[in-house]
């Protein structure tokens, strides 16, 4: 089912994901317009769609994800709402209002707006998160979208993105103004990575600053399948084909399917040595205390954090969730996207790894220049 004529909106157009979604768009469909929603659109990302952008109308919308009245603006005759925009946690080091706000408040002014506007189908991006892992480190190997797992969710963000879920979900085949009916569905994706993942940068600053050695977080046995960013795009594609063709709406309307690919399975310090020991970066080959006494530092770090939490707010680097999920085999199956939207991986795990490894590379020089002054 092509797009062809579709008047689509990207929220969080600007950032990792939403940047690669909104080249595929215009490589792969003739859309009449994308809107690219953001807090601010640089020109210089207009700049670089202009070689595959054709007669698509490429707009930027800049507001604020929790203003309504900017939301039906931006929603007003479009036809698909690609909802990427989120504040992305892991340290809770954000205030719990604020991630609320846009993650949760955010997400159902949207879904009000789309309604109020009669937009046909919201894509929304939510994470592996919303799944866990649990406090007890309960592994999933291959896990289904039907697989049981008893998790109360720890990390705001991980709480917030999974309210934020099934409101989406929620209102799959609402009435709207026009006689239509809203479809929408949840794509799940693993750990996302690939050109521009802030969190590589991230471990290469640490390992640039440990005199070329990357820490080692995770134990080498807990397993987990990061997905590549390209094939993530894809698979936000080819939802929005499913939602928009009536033989599959029925089918795929309401659900949310996990987004892996073919990425080998590893541990998440062992992924970041595999990208960057071509850059002559080494990793520590065991943990740097045991497992357990690393919970009882993260367990005092915390209790700290909470006694001055009425004179500052700090957030530790290491929290005891983290450390879990950092150490938990926890790995997910895209058979059922693949059965449904049709998706299946375009880049190949070689593909993926050798285009990372060149982005890390050229950002090599100035990442150096930025930890070693």
């Amino acid at each position: 089912m092509s797009l062809s004529g579709d008047v689509c909106v990207v929220t969080g157009a600007c950032g990792f994901l939403g940047k690669r979604l909104v080249r595929l768009l215009l490589q792969e469909e003739k859309m009449s317009e994308i809107r690219l929603l953001d807090k601010e659109v640089k020109p210089q990302l207009l700049q670089t769609l202009e070689d595959c952008r054709g007669d698509t109308k490429l707009s930027a919308f800049e507001g604020d994800i929790r203003d309504g009245d900017f939301l039906r603006k931006s929603c007003r005759g479009a036809s698909i709402v690609f909802h990427i925009a989120s504040i992305i946690d892991v340290t809770n080091s954000v205030e719990y209002s604020e991630i609320y706000g846009v993650n949760v408040r955010g997400t159902q002014l949207l879904l009000e707006a789309c309604i109020q506007e009669n937009v046909s189908s919201v894509i929304y991006t939510s994470t592996i998160e919303v799944m866990g892992p649990n406090s007890m480190g309960e592994p999933i190997i291959n896990g289904t979208e039907d697989t049981v797992y008893e998790c109360a969710l720890k990390f705001a963000y991980s709480k917030t993105k999974k309210e934020a879920e099934e409101r989406t979900l929620q209102v799959h085949d609402e009435l709207l103004p026009n006689g239509g009916r809203l479809a929408t569905c949840a794509l799940r994706p693993m750990y996302i990575y690939g050109e521009g993942c802030r969190f590589l940068l991230g471990h290469m600053g640490d390992g640039i600053r440990n005199n070329n050695v990357l820490y080692r977080m995770s134990l080498p046995e807990a397993l987990v399948n990061p997905v590549y960013v390209g094939n993530v795009a894809v698979a936000h594609l080819q939802a929005a084909r499913s939602l928009k063709d009536p033989q599959k709406r029925d089918v795929v309307g309401g659900k949310f399917y996990f987004i892996s690919d073919d990425t080998p399975h590893i541990s998440y310090s062992d992924f970041n040595h595999v990208m960057m020991s071509p850059l002559g970066f080494s990793i520590q080959e065991k943990l740097m205390v045991p497992l357990r006494l690393f919970y009882l530092f993260c367990f005092l770090m915390e209790i700290v954090c909470m006694i001055l939490q009425p004179f500052v707010r700090l957030a530790p680097p290491l929290s005891r969730q983290l450390l879990t999920m950092l150490n938990t085999t926890f790995s997910f199956s895209y058979q059922r996207a693949q059965r449904d939207l049709g998706y299946a991986p375009r880049f190949t795990w070689q593909d993926a790894r050798k285009r990372t490894i060149e982005w890390l590379a050229s950002q090599l020089p100035q990442e150096r220049e930025k930890n070693l002054s």
